[in-house]
């Protein structure tokens, strides 16, 4: 894909999506495919990202709270129905894990990332 078309799909998915959108334009950026919306047996995904041989299941939270367990367990489940690594984003200031939740993160092998925007 050309710079071009990176350009523009990152826009398109900006304007179509909002700040899911936006965060799965720095997926594409990196050179990912992407599938918006995506939903699975045990509920909706923001998206799902896929390059090479990997499969990311990627959840966007941007509520401004403290994220309890079952947030991180939610993802987990989530990205086990489809077999990929599951990811949660963290856009913004606003959203944070608690301990417990971050505890459950390292457990289950959720990958926890924070987007500033």
């Amino acid at each position: 894909m050309t710079l071009a078309e990176i350009v523009f799909q990152k826009k398109k998915l900006e304007e179509k999506y909002g700040v899911e959108g936006k965060v799965a334009g720095a997926y594409v950026e990196a050179g990912y495919d992407v599938r918006m919306d995506f939903n699975t047996s045990k509920g909706r995904l923001s998206f799902v990202a896929k390059k090479g041989g990997q499969l990311l299941a990627v959840d966007v939270v941007t509520v401004s709270k403290v994220l309890g367990r079952d947030v991180v367990e939610a993802v987990a489940e989530k990205a086990k129905s489809i077999n990929a690594k599951p990811v949660l984003i963290l856009y913004g200031a606003g959203p944070r894990l608690s301990d417990e939740a971050r505890a459950a993160a390292k457990e289950l092998g959720v990958e926890i990332k924070r987007v500033r925007p």
